[in-house]
């Protein structure tokens, strides 16, 4: 079985973006930056918020950390918004969701500029997908999509799954699946014959948030299994799909960690340097 390690192939995308601004640098006199909103002390959040800064250090981006307090009132969280629309050291805005329960965090994200709006989330940034217009993506089904591609595992003809239906992951993934010419089904808690659908799939998208949701006996000899889901259990981390059984079915498969999570904040950073690159008109 291929192994599909993110992991690695993050660390090309990193060494590339750190070779454009070291090179662009002397034209721009201003790095490239990120502005990170963190509200409340979710553990998982702050170890991805942490991951996302030291990946930035690592490549010349800028990164700036807001973190507020969970009882942050929504108007003081639109109000550092605004303010980071208006701040041209800014290129990117990243509002790390979730948002405690007493924000609006569609309301939120209507706010950031869709030319800062770095996590693909805006209503605009999701039309421009929908219509097939460039654009900022998700950052983790376009990290998906930049996988695939490093190895050769092309969609096109393909019958895809995808497991899940969120605005984060499975809507975007669906859409990208399509405009490269895969046929798609989305499943979800209500799919009648789950297991048949996942099946009859040539590549298995897994984004269910449920530890070992996808067996082995779900997945046909030769298919492709990508599991986005990271979970926390007595026994570590472990993803949406039982990597142990599938392993010996699957042509290839992401590991869990090393999979999807390093190539979600490559995508964040490849955002935030064309945000940088247009604000300068590179």
């Amino acid at each position: 079985m291929l192994v599909l390690d993110g992991k690695a192939v993050a660390s090309k995308v990193r060494q590339k973006l750190r070779s454009e601004i070291a090179e662009l640098l002397p034209r721009t006199k201003r790095s490239p930056g990120l502005a990170v909103i963190l509200v409340g002390d979710d553990p998982a959040s702050a170890v991805y918020v942490r991951n996302k800064a030291k990946s930035c250090g690592e490549v010349g981006i800028y990164s700036r950390e807001f973190r507020l307090d969970a009882d942050v009132s929504q108007e003081d969280l639109e109000k550092l918004i605004l303010d980071l629309n208006q701040d041209t050291s800014v290129h990117g805005i990243l509002l790390q969701l979730p948002l405690p329960g007493n924000l609006d965090a569609n309301a939120c994200l209507k706010l950031i500029s869709p030319g800062k709006d770095v996590d693909g989330f805006h209503p605009e940034s999701v039309g421009r997908l929908t219509l097939g217009l460039p654009g900022f993506r998700s950052c983790t089904p376009a990290g998906i999509m930049a996988l695939l591609d490093h190895y050769q595992l092309d969609v096109y003809g393909k019958d895809c799954v995808v497991l899940g239906r969120s605005n984060i992951v499975g809507k975007p993934l669906a859409l990208m699946l399509l405009a490269g010419n895969a046929t798609v089904t989305v499943c979800h808690s209500r799919t009648s014959d789950l297991k048949g659908h996942v099946y009859r799939a040539d590549f298995v998208f897994a984004a269910v948030g449920k530890p070992g949701f996808v067996t082995a006996e779900m997945i046909k000899p030769g298919a492709v299994v990508v599991d986005v889901g990271i979970n926390r259990t007595r026994e570590g981390l472990v993803g949406d799909c039982d990597y142990q059984g599938i392993m010996e079915k699957a042509l290839a498969m992401t590991p869990v960690p090393g999979g999807v999570g390093p190539m979600t904040i490559a995508m964040l950073l490849e955002n935030t340097v064309t945000s940088w690159k247009s604000a300068f008109s590179l």
